[in-house]
């Protein structure tokens, strides 16, 4: 995205989706209709500040131990998962290009104009790192690729993906776990003002797609079926 941005694909959405975020999710606080992310960007604590930071990094963290998991107990799903993932992200990738949008932290730093370049925000997950005092989120989004790509949200995705696996293999403590650390993804990307809840609506919905797709591949394309048994025997080698 670095070398072919999305907004010279198509328009950047900036005003449209926050006037769509504020029609449906919007509310009054303080005599002043105002948005989730607006609304939290004034009404935090340190608390949330610390979990948010901890739930943003488990997006990655929850699928690769499930991954190493279904390695370590020789199942497919650990070829399964991340053919999964790859679709919901070309998916969510292919949304990027169709639909460029500014991410809530953007118009509350520089209104509905579009400036091109703009250096990524850790935006509210600033103050996980004050709060801890160390530089964590602010290296990590100095170089973020793109920050018009806030539709869809594949944070919110991916819990939901390797949700599906645990389920689908009858893991119930682990389901349990996924299932909440999902629902802590999804509320804490609203309030470090990285998505609106239609970012995360979106992000579900991609990951729903994707694993429909998958499922599809899976039951009805022998290739699909043969191109998996082969990268099995390859990972299981005895």
């Amino acid at each position: 995205m670095k070398v072919f941005p999305n907004y010279n694909v198509n328009d950047v959405s900036i005003k449209e989706l926050y006037e769509t975020e504020k029609a449906i999710f919007g509310f009054l606080s303080d005599g002043k209709m105002v948005t989730p992310n607006e609304y939290f960007a004034v009404h935090n604590n340190k608390i949330f500040d610390i979990l948010s930071g901890i739930f943003y990094l488990s997006w990655v963290t929850v699928p690769i131990f499930l991954t190493i998991y279904f390695l370590y107990t020789k199942q497919k799903e650990a070829i399964h998962l991340p053919i999964a993932f790859l679709l919901v992200n070309l998916i969510g990738f292919a949304m990027y290009y169709s639909y460029p949008a500014a991410p809530p932290w953007y118009v509350a730093q520089y209104g509905f104009e579009f400036i091109k370049n703009t250096p990524g925000n850790p935006a509210g997950l600033s103050r996980f790192d004050d709060a801890l005092g160390i530089n964590l989120f602010h290296s990590m989004y100095q170089k973020s690729s793109n920050v018009f790509a806030a539709m869809p949200s594949l944070h919110s995705a991916y819990p939901v993906v390797s949700l599906y696996f645990a389920l689908k293999k009858k893991l119930l403590r682990i389901s349990v776990v996924i299932g909440l650390t999902a629902i802590g993804i999804w509320f804490f990307a609203v309030y470090s003002s990285h998505h609106y809840i239609l970012d995360v609506v979106c992000g579900i919905l991609c990951a729903l797609v994707g694993l429909t797709v998958y499922q599809i591949l899976n039951n009805k394309q022998q290739l699909f079926r043969k191109m998996i048994d082969g990268l099995s025997k390859l990972v299981f080698v005895k």
